[in-house]
C-alpha cells in the first residue's frame, strides 16, 4: 500500500541529517556536492539522490517528498513505512510493546493511558540513572532529567499491536566515517546514556528477575544497579507488564549515532511483575534517608570498658510505626544518651538512616538535644526529616 504525503509541516519534521544517514545505511554513499546547499549520493543500479544540507531551502518540504518516493520504490518500502523510519532516524526510537493487545492491535482505554504513563516512568528511571546511577530517585527533584524528558517525542502508535513509541533525542556523531562501535560509556553524549542506561537496566532486571525465581532473593537486583536498575525502573516495568499482560521494550538506535546493532530488545512476563513489585519495595525499604533527626527515646545502651564510644537504641517512629534504631554515638554524644537512658529523658539524635538486613541504623549520629521532665514519653516519640 502506498500513501502519499502531502503535508508540508509532516515532510519538512524529517531533517536533512535523516536523510543523509538512512541513504547511507542503505548503501548510498556520498560522491560529490550540487551547488551550495546539497550533496549528491550514488548506489550501484539506483537512481541517484539529491539530499539537501539544511532544511532552510524554500522548497525543502518537495525535495523531502521526492526523495521519499525515491527511496520507497528502490528500497520496496511504501511511504508511509519509510516516512516513519525517517522520522526516527535521527533519535533513538523506544518501542514499548504490549503482548496482551487483540488482533487489531488494541487495549481497554484505562489500559492504553497506563502503557503512556508508565512507558515515562520507564525512560524516566534510566534518565536519573543515566549519570549517577542509585537504588531510587525522587525523579522530579532530578534536572537533568526533567529537561531531557521535555525534549521526548511520543510517536504514533504502530499497527500489529499496541506500541508506546518515544522518539528520544541525541545528537549526531559527527567523526567519519560514522563508527558502529559502542563508545566508551563515559564519553557518550547525556542523551545517548539514557537510552543505553535503558536497555542495560532492563536486562539486569530481566537476569535478576530469572534468579530471583531461582532462589536468589534480591542480590541479583543489588548488583544491577550500577547498570540502571532501580526502584523506579523495576515499578514501571511491573506496571507495564500489568497492563500490557506481557511486555517487550526495544531500542532502535539512531542512523545519525549508529551501535554495533540495529535493534536491542527486552522482554518479561506476567509472572515477573510481582518480582518486580518486590525488589521495589524492597528497594524502598533500605533506601538511605541523609540528615534525618529522628525524636525518642534512649532504650538500651551497650559500650566495651576499652572504648569511648558507645552503641544507643532508640524508640523512634520510623515511616509512621515506633520501630528500634541503633545508633553509635561519640563519648560526648553517649554520655548524653546515658543520663537521658536514666531519667527516662526524650532525646534528639540525627544521622543518616538507613534499613541494615531487618534492622534499623543511624550512621554518623549525633545527639543533639536531651528534653526535660516535663516532657510526656508518648508525646516525645516522632521523627522529624
Amino acid at each position: 500500500m502506498n500513501i502519499k504525503i502531502v503535508d508540508a509541516a509532516a515532510l519538512r519534521a524529517i531533517t536533512p541529517a535523516a536523510l543523509a544517514a538512512y541513504a547511507r545505511g542503505e548503501g548510498w554513499i556520498r560522491t560529490g556536492t550540487y551547488g551550495k546547499f546539497a550533496d549528491v549520493y550514488t548506489a550501484a543500479e539506483r537512481p541517484e539522490l539529491l539530499i539537501p544540507r539544511t532544511d532552510l531551502v524554500a522548497d525543502y518540504a518537495s525535495v523531502v517528498l521526492e526523495l521519499i518516493t525515491l527511496l520507497a520504490a528502490s528500497c520496496g518500502r511504501d511511504q508511509f513505512a519509510l516516512y516513519r523510519d525517517l522520522i526516527g532516524a535521527d533519535r533513538d526510537l523506544v518501542r514499548v510493546r504490549a503482548r496482551g493487545a487483540d488482533d487489531h492491535g488494541s487495549l481497554s482505554i484505562d489500559a492504553g493511558v497506563g502503557l503512556v504513563s508508565y512507558a515515562r516512568e520507564l525512560l524516566l528511571a534510566a534518565a536519573c540513572a543515566a549519570s549517577n546511577p542509585q537504588s531510587l530517585y525522587r525523579a522530579g527533584a532530578n534536572r537533568e532529567a526533567s529537561d531531557y524528558m521535555n525534549r521526548v517525542r511520543l510517536g504514533q502508535t504502530e499497527q500489529g499491536s499496541f506500541v508506546v513509541t518515544l522518539l528520544a533525542p541525541v545528537p549526531p556523531l559527527l567523526q567519519a566515517p560514522l563508527d558502529a562501535a559502542w563508545t566508551d560509556f563515559e564519553d557518550e553524549p547525556y542523551d545517548r546514556k539514557v537510552t543505553r542506561r535503558l536497555m542495560d537496566g532492563l536486562e539486569a532486571c530481566r537476569s535478576a528477575a530469572e534468579l530471583a525465581s531461582a532462589g536468589n532473593g534480591m542480590v541479583e537486583f543489588e548488583r544491577g544497579v550500577d547498570r540502571g536498575v532501580s526502584a523506579n525502573l523495576c515499578e514501571a516495568v511491573a506496571k507495564l507488564v500489568e497492563y500490557s499482560a506481557g511486555l517487550e521494550v526495544g531500542v532502535t538506535w539512531a542512523r545519525t549515532r549508529p551501535g554495533p546493532q540495529v535493534h536491542r530488545k527486552v522482554s518479561f512476563s506476567t509472572s515477573d511483575a510481582e518480582i518486580l513489585k518486590e525488589a521495589a519495595r524492597t528497594f524502598r525499604a533500605h533506601r538511605s534517608r541523609q540528615d534525618v533527626e529522628l525524636f525518642g527515646t534512649v532504650y538500651k545502651l551497650q559500650r566495651d570498658q576499652a572504648q569511648l564510644a558507645g552503641q544507643v537504641t532508640l524508640k523512634a517512629l520510623v515511616d509512621k510505626r515506633i520501630q528500634s534504631v541503633k545508633a553509635m554515638l561519640d563519648q560526648a554524644s553517649y554520655s548524653l544518651a546515658v543520663q537521658a537512658h536514666d531519667r527516662k529523658l526524650p532525646v534528639v539524635v540525627r544521622g543518616d538512616l538507613e534499613r541494615v538486613g531487618q534492622r534499623w541504623q543511624l550512621s554518623g549520629a549525633e545527639l543533639l538535644n536531651v528534653g526535660t521532665e516535663d516532657e510526656n514519653e508518648d508525646d516525645a516519640v516522632g521523627e522529624v526529616t
